[in-house]
């Protein structure tokens, strides 16, 4: 097993807890700006919203993914796998950014946010059995 951030397995298990917590979060204020930009139909602005917040999503997004893989392949759970964890890294880049854009597909959003909330929720669940 590769050690992915420091730390005894019993600490990295809470960092990926916290982490998967943090993703979840960003996830609710994604879906909720998406709702407020599509209402209104005003862009972020790239540099002053959208730029700061999608740097602050993917510094989390990284460490999370690097986490959850590792843990994944150490643990072996049914329910995930190592590709469920990679798609959801690359859907969450891309929604902390689509979010603030209207003319974003309403479908297409909507799947993606209900995808990435389940991997997440999932491993929520996972690692409290722990």
């Amino acid at each position: 097993m590769r050690k992915a951030i420091g730390g005894s397995p019993v600490e990295q298990n809470v960092t990926l807890l916290t982490l998967t917590k943090k993703l979840l979060d960003y996830m609710e204020f994604i879906s909720n700006k998406y709702d407020e930009v599509k209402i209104s139909g005003v862009r972020g602005d790239f540099f002053t919203e959208v730029k700061p917040f999608a740097d602050e999503v993917k510094e989390i997004n990284d460490k999370w993914s690097e986490l959850a893989s590792s843990w994944i392949a150490s643990n072996r759970p049914k329910n995930l796998h190592v590709k469920q964890i990679e798609s959801s890294t690359e859907q969450i880049e891309m929604l902390s950014v689509q979010a603030f854009y209207p003319e974003t597909s309403k479908t297409r959003f909507i799947n993606y946010v209900q995808s990435v909330r389940f991997i997440l929720t999932t491993l929520i669940v996972q690692l409290e059995k722990q």
